[in-house]
This record gives C-alpha cells, sequence and structure tokens, in this order.
C-alpha cells in the first residue's frame, strides 16, 4: 500500500504526534463512506489493530490502514490554509481528486 503526505500535512501531523497525551499513537486514515469506486475518507490517531497495515512515508511520518480496503491503496494527505485551514485526502490512483 501506498501513501503520499504533503509537506504541510506533515508538519501539522507530527505537531500532534509530538504531544504528551499522543505518545505511541499512529495516524489512522479509514474510509468513512464510498460509493462505486469514489470513497471519503476520516484521519485520526489510533493504536495498531490486527488488520492494520503500517505504511511508512517518506517524511517520516508512518500511516494506519485497513488492509482489506483498497479504496486507501494510494492516498493523499494534504494541509491547506485556505480557503478553509483543514486536511484534505484524496486518492488520485483511484480517480478520487477532491470533494463533490
Amino acid at each position: 500500500m501506498n501513501v503520499k503526505i504533503s509537506r504541510n500535512a506533515a508538519k501539522v501531523l507530527q505537531l500532534e504526534l509530538d504531544k504528551e497525551e499522543n505518545k505511541g499513537l499512529l495516524v489512522r486514515v479509514q474510509v468513512t463512506h464510498k460509493h462505486g469506486d469514489h470513497a471519503h475518507y476520516g484521519l485520526g490517531l489510533d493504536d495498531k489493530s490486527a488488520n492494520d497495515v503500517v505504511v511508512s512515508t517518506d517524511k517520516g511520518i508512518d500511516v494506519l490502514l485497513d488492509g482489506s480496503e483498497p479504496l486507501l491503496d494510494g492516498i493523499r494527505i494534504d494541509y491547506f490554509y485556505t480557503p478553509e485551514e483543514g486536511f484534505m485526502i484524496t486518492n488520485p490512483s483511484k480517480g478520487n481528486n477532491g470533494d463533490h
């Protein structure tokens, strides 16, 4: 499985991972809703479970994914400051290039 994280997203995620209350947790991306070949994604911090795959990224952040969910392979995690601050998760490899 493959995950890309933008520089902005990595900075924000690392700040969260460095907090004392988050020690030992990993970033988790999950599918919150899907229809056809399109998915909506959720992001949080979590412990590893039995079905998880840990994907290392080039930004030094490991991401937990459900290994049985093909719509997670190839996701991209971005963080934007404008027009509204927040994360956006897409999967360009599956044709999901943004919200609709």
